[in-house]
């Protein structure tokens, strides 16, 4: 029988884990100014933004609820996935 995760490390990944999912959201609004090759738009920043949102709660959630860690490793690399492919299907 597995525990949940104590609070304390939830309190170290969590920050780690939304900050790495804000990064491809800054980085072609960091890049836009200096290259005509990143042209996103307010949708385009809205979509990205809803799908790593969307990714981070199904991470959340795993972490939170599920026990056994082959599950939550599954629903998370399931998660991703999901994301990378419906990220790929729009470039």
């Amino acid at each position: 029988m597995t525990a949940a995760p104590a609070a304390s490390d939830a309190a170290r990944w969590r920050p780690v884990m939304w900050a790495a999912l804000a990064v491809p959201l800054i980085a072609p609004a960091i890049a836009m100014p200096f290259t005509h090759e990143v042209d996103w738009g307010p949708g385009d920043f809205g979509a990205a933004a809803l799908l790593l949102g969307t990714l981070g709660l199904t991470v959340e959630l795993a972490m939170r609820r599920l026990r056994d860690p082959r599950w939550r490793v599954a629903v998370i690399v399931a998660a991703l996935l999901a994301v990378l492919m419906i990220w790929g299907a729009a470039i």
